[in-house]
């Protein structure tokens, strides 16, 4: 459910997804509530996830995600600015980073599991 480019993985390669596999969903849902208190995960478009998304495949590397997602630097830090107004979490810093990454698999998980968080 995590990794949705791939059918079969391994159990000892799901890493986080394993934690939280094992969460109650109640806490997985006080979770996102207090990450996203600004915004509900859901207010952002789909344009806004698939650069968050790209950016996270390019390892938080600025320059290497702007040039795969075919826009100008300044216009990726720009949508990372607005992505900080909306969510109060900076991409490029690790910890903030690592909350949304994580957030973002605890949103996959409720999903999966019929939870509307």
């Amino acid at each position: 459910m995590f990794d949705t480019e791939r059918f079969i993985i391994n159990y000892e390669n799901l890493g986080i997804g394993r934690l939280i596999y094992q969460l109650p969903t109640t806490l997985c849902e006080i979770f996102l509530q207090e990450v996203f208190k600004k915004n509900p995960i859901d207010s952002l478009d789909q344009e806004t996830l698939f650069t968050i998304y790209k950016f996270f495949e390019n390892n938080l590397n600025v320059s290497e995600t702007a040039r795969k997602l075919f826009v100008h630097r300044n216009t990726l830090v720009y949508r990372l600015e607005k992505i900080k107004k909306l969510t109060g979490l900076d991409l490029r810093e690790f910890d903030d980073a690592i909350t949304f990454k994580v957030a973002l698999m605890v949103k996959k998980y409720l999903t999966s599991r019929g939870i509307d968080a």
